[in-house]
Protein backbone atom coordinates (compact mmCIF):
# COMPACT_ATOMS: atom_id res chain seq x y z
CA UNK A 1 0.00 0.00 0.00
CA UNK A 2 2.88 2.35 0.77
CA UNK A 3 4.37 1.67 -2.63
CA UNK A 4 1.07 2.51 -4.28
CA UNK A 5 0.88 5.75 -2.33
CA UNK A 6 4.38 6.62 -3.43
CA UNK A 7 3.35 5.93 -7.03
CA UNK A 8 0.39 8.29 -6.72
CA UNK A 9 2.46 11.02 -5.11
CA UNK A 10 5.52 10.95 -7.37
CA UNK A 11 5.63 13.67 -10.04
CA UNK A 12 8.47 14.29 -12.49
CA UNK A 13 9.89 17.79 -12.50
CA UNK A 14 9.69 19.71 -15.76
CA UNK A 15 13.40 20.68 -15.80
CA UNK A 16 13.03 23.20 -18.62
CA UNK A 17 15.38 25.58 -16.82
CA UNK A 18 18.05 22.87 -16.75
CA UNK A 19 17.47 22.27 -20.46
CA UNK A 20 17.95 25.99 -21.21
CA UNK A 21 21.22 26.07 -19.26
CA UNK A 22 22.50 23.01 -21.14
CA UNK A 23 21.44 24.57 -24.44
CA UNK A 24 23.57 27.62 -23.68
CA UNK A 25 26.54 25.30 -23.16
CA UNK A 26 25.71 23.49 -26.40
CA UNK A 27 25.64 26.80 -28.29
CA UNK A 28 29.02 27.68 -26.80
CA UNK A 29 30.35 24.39 -28.18
CA UNK A 30 28.98 25.00 -31.69
CA UNK A 31 29.80 28.70 -31.99
CA UNK A 32 33.13 28.31 -30.19
CA UNK A 33 34.18 25.52 -32.56
CA UNK A 34 33.20 27.69 -35.54
CA UNK A 35 35.34 30.56 -34.21
CA UNK A 36 38.22 28.14 -33.49
CA UNK A 37 38.14 26.98 -37.12
CA UNK A 38 38.52 30.55 -38.35
CA UNK A 39 41.38 31.27 -35.94
CA UNK A 40 43.17 27.99 -36.68
CA UNK A 41 42.86 28.09 -40.46
CA UNK A 42 42.74 31.78 -41.34
CA UNK A 43 44.21 33.38 -38.23
CA UNK A 44 41.10 35.42 -37.44
CA UNK A 45 37.56 34.98 -36.19
CA UNK A 46 35.17 34.41 -39.14
CA UNK A 47 33.54 37.62 -40.35
CA UNK A 48 30.09 35.98 -40.33
CA UNK A 49 30.36 34.70 -36.75
CA UNK A 50 27.57 37.01 -35.55
CA UNK A 51 25.14 36.02 -38.29
CA UNK A 52 26.02 32.34 -38.05
CA UNK A 53 25.89 32.24 -34.26
CA UNK A 54 22.69 34.27 -34.18
CA UNK A 55 20.90 31.95 -36.60
CA UNK A 56 22.11 28.86 -34.75
CA UNK A 57 20.85 30.37 -31.48
CA UNK A 58 17.47 31.23 -33.06
CA UNK A 59 17.00 27.64 -34.22
CA UNK A 60 17.92 26.08 -30.89
CA UNK A 61 15.97 28.55 -28.74
CA UNK A 62 12.92 28.17 -31.00
CA UNK A 63 13.08 24.40 -30.49
CA UNK A 64 13.38 24.93 -26.72
CA UNK A 65 10.40 27.30 -26.61
CA UNK A 66 8.22 24.80 -28.48
CA UNK A 67 9.29 22.00 -26.12
CA UNK A 68 8.51 24.24 -23.16
CA UNK A 69 5.03 24.98 -24.54
CA UNK A 70 3.81 21.63 -25.90
CA UNK A 71 6.02 19.03 -24.15
CA UNK A 72 6.87 20.56 -20.75
CA UNK A 73 7.70 17.23 -19.10
CA UNK A 74 9.97 15.99 -21.91
CA UNK A 75 13.50 14.82 -21.23
CA UNK A 76 15.76 17.85 -20.58
CA UNK A 77 18.99 16.29 -21.88
CA UNK A 78 18.15 15.14 -25.42
CA UNK A 79 17.83 18.52 -27.13
CA UNK A 80 21.08 20.01 -25.69
CA UNK A 81 23.12 16.93 -26.66
CA UNK A 82 21.74 17.01 -30.19
CA UNK A 83 22.39 20.76 -30.44
CA UNK A 84 26.02 20.28 -29.38
CA UNK A 85 26.60 17.47 -31.89
CA UNK A 86 24.96 19.41 -34.72
CA UNK A 87 26.96 22.54 -33.92
CA UNK A 88 30.23 20.62 -33.79
CA UNK A 89 29.41 18.93 -37.09
CA UNK A 90 28.76 22.29 -38.77
CA UNK A 91 32.12 23.60 -37.53
CA UNK A 92 34.05 20.56 -38.82
CA UNK A 93 32.28 20.73 -42.20
CA UNK A 94 33.17 24.44 -42.39
CA UNK A 95 36.80 23.58 -41.65
CA UNK A 96 36.78 21.11 -44.54
CA UNK A 97 35.13 23.70 -46.78
CA UNK A 98 38.08 26.01 -46.20
CA UNK A 99 40.48 23.22 -47.13
CA UNK A 100 38.52 22.37 -50.29
CA UNK A 101 38.40 26.06 -51.23
CA UNK A 102 42.17 26.30 -50.91
CA UNK A 103 42.52 23.33 -53.27
CA UNK A 104 40.02 24.84 -55.75
CA UNK A 105 37.54 22.07 -55.07
CA UNK A 106 33.79 22.31 -54.51
CA UNK A 107 32.86 23.89 -51.21
CA UNK A 108 29.91 25.45 -49.41
CA UNK A 109 28.81 22.26 -47.68
CA UNK A 110 28.54 23.97 -44.29
CA UNK A 111 26.07 26.52 -45.61
CA UNK A 112 23.97 23.77 -47.19
CA UNK A 113 24.12 21.78 -43.96
CA UNK A 114 22.85 24.80 -42.01
CA UNK A 115 19.91 24.99 -44.41
CA UNK A 116 19.19 21.30 -43.83
CA UNK A 117 19.44 21.86 -40.09
CA UNK A 118 16.88 24.65 -40.41
CA UNK A 119 14.52 22.28 -42.21
CA UNK A 120 15.18 19.61 -39.59
CA UNK A 121 14.33 21.97 -36.73
CA UNK A 122 11.17 23.09 -38.55
CA UNK A 123 10.04 19.46 -38.91
CA UNK A 124 11.04 18.88 -35.27
CA UNK A 125 8.67 21.69 -34.26
CA UNK A 126 5.90 20.49 -36.60
CA UNK A 127 6.16 16.97 -35.20
CA UNK A 128 5.91 18.12 -31.60
CA UNK A 129 2.98 20.44 -32.30
CA UNK A 130 1.10 18.12 -34.63
CA UNK A 131 1.61 14.90 -32.65
CA UNK A 132 0.20 15.40 -29.16
CA UNK A 133 0.01 11.67 -28.34
CA UNK A 134 2.45 9.11 -29.74
CA UNK A 135 -0.13 6.34 -29.38
CA UNK A 136 -1.96 7.73 -32.41
CA UNK A 137 0.85 6.31 -34.56
CA UNK A 138 -0.16 2.77 -33.60
CA UNK A 139 -3.15 3.11 -35.92
CA UNK A 140 -0.73 3.34 -38.86
CA UNK A 141 1.25 0.18 -38.12
CA UNK A 142 0.73 -1.55 -41.46
CA UNK A 143 0.58 1.70 -43.41
CA UNK A 144 4.00 2.62 -42.02
CA UNK A 145 5.42 -0.79 -42.90
CA UNK A 146 4.10 -0.66 -46.46
CA UNK A 147 5.33 2.91 -46.91
CA UNK A 148 8.78 1.91 -45.67
CA UNK A 149 8.98 -0.92 -48.20
CA UNK A 150 7.92 1.41 -51.03
CA UNK A 151 10.57 3.94 -50.01
CA UNK A 152 13.24 1.23 -49.95
CA UNK A 153 12.25 0.14 -53.46
CA UNK A 154 12.28 3.66 -54.96
CA UNK A 155 16.06 3.74 -55.69
CA UNK A 156 15.62 0.65 -57.89
CA UNK A 157 13.24 2.46 -60.26
CA UNK A 158 14.88 3.56 -63.51
CA UNK A 159 14.98 7.28 -64.08
CA UNK A 160 14.98 8.41 -60.44
CA UNK A 161 17.29 5.90 -58.76
CA UNK A 162 20.98 6.78 -58.75
CA UNK A 163 24.10 4.80 -57.87
CA UNK A 164 26.69 6.71 -55.80
CA UNK A 165 29.92 5.07 -54.61
CA UNK A 166 28.63 1.65 -55.60
CA UNK A 167 25.37 1.86 -53.61
CA UNK A 168 21.99 2.49 -55.23
CA UNK A 169 20.29 4.23 -52.32
CA UNK A 170 19.57 7.69 -53.74
CA UNK A 171 16.72 9.14 -55.77
CA UNK A 172 16.86 12.34 -57.81
CA UNK A 173 13.80 14.53 -58.31
CA UNK A 174 14.80 17.50 -60.42
CA UNK A 175 17.61 19.40 -58.67
CA UNK A 176 17.05 17.58 -55.38
CA UNK A 177 18.54 14.29 -54.22
CA UNK A 178 17.12 12.26 -51.38
CA UNK A 179 17.92 9.08 -49.48
CA UNK A 180 14.55 7.39 -48.79
CA UNK A 181 16.10 4.84 -46.42
CA UNK A 182 16.47 7.58 -43.79
CA UNK A 183 12.70 8.06 -43.67
CA UNK A 184 12.11 4.32 -43.95
CA UNK A 185 13.98 3.65 -40.70
CA UNK A 186 11.54 5.87 -38.78
CA UNK A 187 8.53 4.21 -40.40
CA UNK A 188 9.95 0.75 -39.69
CA UNK A 189 10.29 1.57 -35.99
CA UNK A 190 6.60 2.52 -35.90
CA UNK A 191 5.64 -0.62 -37.84
CA UNK A 192 7.74 -2.94 -35.68
CA UNK A 193 6.43 -1.43 -32.44
CA UNK A 194 2.79 -1.64 -33.52
CA UNK A 195 3.12 -5.20 -34.83
CA UNK A 196 5.00 -6.57 -31.83
CA UNK A 197 2.59 -5.03 -29.32
CA UNK A 198 -0.20 -7.04 -30.90
CA UNK A 199 1.69 -10.31 -31.45
CA UNK A 200 4.35 -10.45 -28.75
CA UNK A 201 2.44 -13.01 -26.65
CA UNK A 202 2.43 -15.52 -29.51
CA UNK A 203 6.03 -14.76 -30.44
CA UNK A 204 7.12 -15.22 -26.81
CA UNK A 205 5.96 -18.84 -26.71
CA UNK A 206 8.87 -21.27 -26.45
CA UNK A 207 9.56 -24.02 -28.93
CA UNK A 208 12.32 -26.61 -28.94
CA UNK A 209 14.97 -26.26 -26.21
CA UNK A 210 18.59 -26.46 -27.40
CA UNK A 211 21.55 -26.05 -25.01
CA UNK A 212 19.67 -24.05 -22.35
CA UNK A 213 18.03 -21.80 -24.95
CA UNK A 214 14.35 -22.02 -25.90
CA UNK A 215 14.18 -21.49 -29.64
CA UNK A 216 11.00 -20.01 -31.17
CA UNK A 217 8.30 -22.21 -32.62
CA UNK A 218 8.55 -22.92 -36.33
CA UNK A 219 5.16 -21.36 -37.01
CA UNK A 220 6.39 -18.03 -35.55
CA UNK A 221 9.44 -17.64 -37.79
CA UNK A 222 7.62 -15.76 -40.56
CA UNK A 223 8.33 -12.19 -39.38
CA UNK A 224 12.06 -12.64 -38.79
CA UNK A 225 12.53 -14.60 -42.02
CA UNK A 226 10.65 -11.90 -43.92
CA UNK A 227 12.81 -9.12 -42.44
CA UNK A 228 15.92 -11.18 -43.16
CA UNK A 229 14.93 -11.52 -46.81
CA UNK A 230 14.19 -7.78 -47.04
CA UNK A 231 17.63 -7.01 -45.61
CA UNK A 232 19.30 -9.37 -48.06
CA UNK A 233 17.35 -7.77 -50.88
CA UNK A 234 18.65 -4.33 -49.89
CA UNK A 235 22.16 -5.73 -49.78
CA UNK A 236 22.01 -7.56 -53.11
CA UNK A 237 20.00 -5.13 -55.27
CA UNK A 238 21.09 -1.80 -53.74
CA UNK A 239 24.58 -2.81 -52.50
CA UNK A 240 23.81 -1.02 -49.24
CA UNK A 241 25.57 -2.93 -46.49
CA UNK A 242 24.89 -0.31 -43.80
CA UNK A 243 21.11 -0.12 -44.22
CA UNK A 244 20.86 -3.89 -44.43
CA UNK A 245 22.62 -4.28 -41.07
CA UNK A 246 20.62 -1.44 -39.53
CA UNK A 247 17.16 -2.68 -40.49
CA UNK A 248 17.72 -6.32 -39.55
CA UNK A 249 19.43 -5.37 -36.29
CA UNK A 250 16.61 -2.97 -35.46
CA UNK A 251 13.96 -5.66 -35.90
CA UNK A 252 15.98 -8.16 -33.89
CA UNK A 253 16.36 -5.72 -30.98
CA UNK A 254 12.64 -4.90 -31.00
CA UNK A 255 11.75 -8.59 -31.16
CA UNK A 256 13.98 -9.48 -28.23
CA UNK A 257 12.80 -6.57 -26.07
CA UNK A 258 9.14 -7.34 -26.69
CA UNK A 259 9.37 -11.11 -26.05
CA UNK A 260 12.35 -11.32 -23.65
CA UNK A 261 13.34 -14.56 -25.39
CA UNK A 262 17.11 -15.05 -25.98
CA UNK A 263 16.21 -17.64 -28.57
CA UNK A 264 15.38 -14.86 -31.03
CA UNK A 265 18.88 -13.45 -30.63
CA UNK A 266 20.40 -16.88 -31.27
CA UNK A 267 18.25 -17.42 -34.34
CA UNK A 268 18.83 -13.88 -35.60
CA UNK A 269 22.56 -14.20 -35.10
CA UNK A 270 22.58 -17.43 -37.08
CA UNK A 271 20.61 -15.86 -39.93
CA UNK A 272 22.99 -12.91 -39.92
CA UNK A 273 26.02 -15.16 -40.22
CA UNK A 274 24.45 -17.13 -43.06
CA UNK A 275 23.48 -13.95 -44.89
CA UNK A 276 26.90 -12.36 -44.34
CA UNK A 277 28.70 -15.42 -45.70
CA UNK A 278 26.38 -15.63 -48.72
CA UNK A 279 26.84 -11.92 -49.42
CA UNK A 280 30.61 -12.22 -49.22
CA UNK A 281 30.59 -15.09 -51.71
CA UNK A 282 27.98 -13.71 -54.12
CA UNK A 283 28.04 -9.88 -53.91
CA UNK A 284 31.26 -8.32 -55.23
CA UNK A 285 30.63 -4.99 -53.45
CA UNK A 286 30.52 -6.75 -50.07
CA UNK A 287 33.53 -8.93 -50.91
CA UNK A 288 35.63 -5.85 -51.72
CA UNK A 289 34.61 -4.17 -48.45
CA UNK A 290 35.60 -7.23 -46.44
CA UNK A 291 38.90 -7.76 -48.27
CA UNK A 292 39.85 -4.10 -47.80
CA UNK A 293 38.99 -4.40 -44.12
CA UNK A 294 41.14 -7.51 -43.66
CA UNK A 295 44.12 -6.24 -45.72
CA UNK A 296 43.93 -2.43 -45.90
CA UNK A 297 47.61 -1.76 -46.64
CA UNK A 298 47.66 -4.46 -49.32
CA UNK A 299 44.95 -2.65 -51.28
CA UNK A 300 46.49 0.76 -50.64
CA UNK A 301 48.96 0.22 -53.48
CA UNK A 302 48.12 2.00 -56.75
CA UNK A 303 48.22 -1.23 -58.75
CA UNK A 304 45.04 -2.27 -56.93
CA UNK A 305 43.34 1.03 -57.66
CA UNK A 306 43.96 2.23 -54.10
CA UNK A 307 40.70 0.60 -52.95
CA UNK A 308 41.65 1.16 -49.33
CA UNK A 309 42.83 4.75 -49.75
CA UNK A 310 39.93 6.16 -47.75
CA UNK A 311 40.16 3.97 -44.62
CA UNK A 312 43.95 3.94 -44.56
CA UNK A 313 44.19 7.73 -44.86
CA UNK A 314 41.59 8.01 -42.12
CA UNK A 315 43.63 5.79 -39.80
CA UNK A 316 46.81 7.72 -40.60
CA UNK A 317 45.05 10.97 -39.74
CA UNK A 318 43.65 9.67 -36.45
CA UNK A 319 47.05 8.26 -35.53
CA UNK A 320 48.66 11.62 -36.25
CA UNK A 321 46.05 13.39 -34.14
CA UNK A 322 46.87 11.33 -31.09
CA UNK A 323 45.24 12.10 -27.75
CA UNK A 324 44.48 15.82 -28.07
CA UNK A 325 44.69 16.36 -31.84
CA UNK A 326 46.57 18.80 -34.08
CA UNK A 327 44.04 21.58 -33.59
CA UNK A 328 41.78 23.09 -36.25
CA UNK A 329 43.97 23.90 -39.23
CA UNK A 330 46.89 21.78 -38.00
CA UNK A 331 45.98 18.59 -39.82
CA UNK A 332 45.04 17.55 -43.35
CA UNK A 333 41.64 15.86 -42.99
CA UNK A 334 40.73 16.83 -46.57
CA UNK A 335 43.06 14.07 -47.81
CA UNK A 336 40.39 11.52 -46.87
CA UNK A 337 37.68 11.18 -49.54
CA UNK A 338 34.24 12.15 -48.25
CA UNK A 339 35.75 13.46 -45.03
CA UNK A 340 32.70 15.64 -44.45
CA UNK A 341 30.22 12.77 -44.60
CA UNK A 342 31.29 9.12 -44.25
CA UNK A 343 34.59 9.89 -42.51
CA UNK A 344 33.84 12.96 -40.43
CA UNK A 345 34.91 11.04 -37.30
CA UNK A 346 38.41 10.68 -38.74
CA UNK A 347 38.49 14.47 -39.26
CA UNK A 348 37.53 14.98 -35.62
CA UNK A 349 40.11 12.43 -34.49
CA UNK A 350 42.89 14.08 -36.50
CA UNK A 351 42.35 17.68 -35.41
CA UNK A 352 40.64 17.28 -32.03
CA UNK A 353 42.15 13.98 -30.96
CA UNK A 354 40.99 10.83 -29.24
CA UNK A 355 39.60 12.94 -26.39
CA UNK A 356 37.04 14.57 -28.68
CA UNK A 357 36.16 11.23 -30.29
CA UNK A 358 35.43 9.76 -26.86
CA UNK A 359 33.36 12.83 -25.95
CA UNK A 360 31.30 12.43 -29.13
CA UNK A 361 30.72 8.73 -28.43
CA UNK A 362 29.60 9.61 -24.89
CA UNK A 363 27.11 12.10 -26.34
CA UNK A 364 25.64 9.36 -28.51
CA UNK A 365 25.58 7.11 -25.46
CA UNK A 366 23.55 9.78 -23.65
CA UNK A 367 21.02 9.87 -26.50
CA UNK A 368 20.60 6.09 -26.34
CA UNK A 369 20.43 6.12 -22.53
CA UNK A 370 17.73 8.81 -22.49
CA UNK A 371 15.74 6.89 -25.12
CA UNK A 372 15.88 3.74 -23.00
CA UNK A 373 14.98 5.76 -19.90
CA UNK A 374 11.89 7.06 -21.71
CA UNK A 375 11.02 3.47 -22.63
CA UNK A 376 11.33 2.35 -19.00
CA UNK A 377 8.98 5.01 -17.60
CA UNK A 378 6.52 4.89 -20.52
CA UNK A 379 3.09 3.58 -19.46
CA UNK A 380 2.07 1.86 -22.72
CA UNK A 381 3.63 -1.03 -24.60
CA UNK A 382 3.67 0.73 -27.97
CA UNK A 383 5.57 3.70 -26.55
CA UNK A 384 8.06 1.41 -24.81
CA UNK A 385 8.88 -0.45 -28.02
CA UNK A 386 8.94 2.70 -30.09
CA UNK A 387 11.37 4.50 -27.75
CA UNK A 388 13.54 1.37 -27.60
CA UNK A 389 13.55 1.11 -31.39
CA UNK A 390 14.46 4.77 -31.87
CA UNK A 391 17.29 4.42 -29.36
CA UNK A 392 18.45 1.28 -31.16
CA UNK A 393 18.57 3.23 -34.45
CA UNK A 394 21.18 5.57 -32.98
CA UNK A 395 23.08 2.79 -31.22
CA UNK A 396 23.33 0.58 -34.31
CA UNK A 397 24.09 3.41 -36.72
CA UNK A 398 26.84 4.90 -34.56
CA UNK A 399 28.35 1.46 -33.99
CA UNK A 400 28.55 0.53 -37.67
CA UNK A 401 29.78 3.99 -38.72
CA UNK A 402 32.48 4.49 -36.09
CA UNK A 403 33.32 0.79 -36.24
CA UNK A 404 33.95 1.14 -39.97
CA UNK A 405 36.05 4.30 -39.61
CA UNK A 406 38.21 2.71 -36.91
CA UNK A 407 38.45 -0.60 -38.86
CA UNK A 408 36.63 -2.54 -36.16
CA UNK A 409 34.21 -3.80 -38.82
CA UNK A 410 34.05 -3.36 -42.63
CA UNK A 411 32.92 0.01 -43.98
CA UNK A 412 29.16 0.32 -44.32
CA UNK A 413 28.52 3.73 -45.88
CA UNK A 414 26.13 5.15 -43.26
CA UNK A 415 26.40 8.72 -41.99
CA UNK A 416 27.22 9.76 -38.43
CA UNK A 417 24.01 11.22 -36.93
CA UNK A 418 23.97 15.04 -36.61
CA UNK A 419 27.68 15.30 -37.49
CA UNK A 420 28.00 14.19 -41.10
CA UNK A 421 27.03 16.25 -44.10
CA UNK A 422 23.75 15.01 -45.54
CA UNK A 423 20.27 16.48 -45.56
CA UNK A 424 18.22 13.26 -45.54
CA UNK A 425 19.95 11.90 -42.46
CA UNK A 426 19.92 15.19 -40.56
CA UNK A 427 16.23 15.89 -41.13
CA UNK A 428 15.19 12.32 -40.24
CA UNK A 429 17.24 12.36 -37.04
CA UNK A 430 15.67 15.63 -35.89
CA UNK A 431 12.24 14.02 -36.34
CA UNK A 432 13.41 11.02 -34.31
CA UNK A 433 14.41 13.33 -31.45
CA UNK A 434 10.97 14.98 -31.60
CA UNK A 435 9.32 11.56 -31.29
CA UNK A 436 11.51 10.65 -28.32
CA UNK A 437 10.65 13.94 -26.61
CA UNK A 438 6.95 13.33 -27.20
CA UNK A 439 7.17 9.84 -25.68
CA UNK A 440 9.14 11.06 -22.67
CA UNK A 441 6.72 13.94 -22.12
CA UNK A 442 3.77 11.56 -22.15
CA UNK A 443 5.55 9.18 -19.76
CA UNK A 444 6.69 11.84 -17.28
CA UNK A 445 3.41 13.74 -17.05
CA UNK A 446 1.59 13.57 -13.68
CA UNK A 447 -1.05 10.88 -13.37
CA UNK A 448 -4.51 12.48 -13.68
CA UNK A 449 -6.48 13.20 -10.50
CA UNK A 450 -9.13 10.50 -10.04
CA UNK A 451 -11.30 12.88 -8.07
CA UNK A 452 -12.19 14.63 -11.33
CA UNK A 453 -15.61 13.87 -12.89
CA UNK A 454 -15.78 10.64 -14.86
CA UNK A 455 -16.64 12.42 -18.10
CA UNK A 456 -13.26 14.18 -18.13
CA UNK A 457 -11.02 11.31 -17.15
CA UNK A 458 -12.85 8.13 -18.10
CA UNK A 459 -11.09 7.72 -21.42
CA UNK A 460 -7.58 8.34 -20.08
CA UNK A 461 -5.28 5.32 -20.20
CA UNK A 462 -3.28 6.75 -17.31
CA UNK A 463 -6.48 6.85 -15.22
CA UNK A 464 -7.16 3.20 -16.02
CA UNK A 465 -3.63 2.28 -14.92
CA UNK A 466 -4.08 4.02 -11.58
CA UNK A 467 -7.49 2.42 -11.02
CA UNK A 468 -5.95 -0.99 -11.66
CA UNK A 469 -3.17 -0.33 -9.16
CA UNK A 470 -5.60 0.84 -6.49
CA UNK A 471 -7.90 -2.12 -7.04
CA UNK A 472 -5.00 -4.52 -6.53
CA UNK A 473 -4.17 -2.87 -3.22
Amino acid sequence: MAQNGALMGFVHRRRRGAELFLLVLALLVGIGAYAAVGIGVEGTIPADIVGYGGWLAVLIIAAHVVVRMVAPYADPVLLPVVAALNGLGLAVIHRLDLAYEADDKAHGFAQQQLIWMTLGVVLFIVTLIGLRDHRVLQRFTYTSGLSAIVLLLLPLLPGIGTTINGARIWIHLGPFSFQPGEVAKVLLVIAFAGYLVLHRDALALAGRRVVFVDLPRGRDLGPILGMWLVSLGILVFESDLGSSLLFFGLFLVALYVSTERPGWLVLGGGLFLVGALAAYKLVSHVAIRVDVWLNPLHYYDDKFGAKSFQPVEGMFGMGWGGLIGRGFGGGSPERVPYANSDFIMSSIGEELGLTAVIAVILCYGLIVERALRAALVCRDGFGKLMATGLGAVFALQVFVVIGGVTSLIPLTGLTTPFLSYGGSSLVANWVIIALLLRISDQARRPIPDLSAPDDTAADSEQTQVVKAVRSES
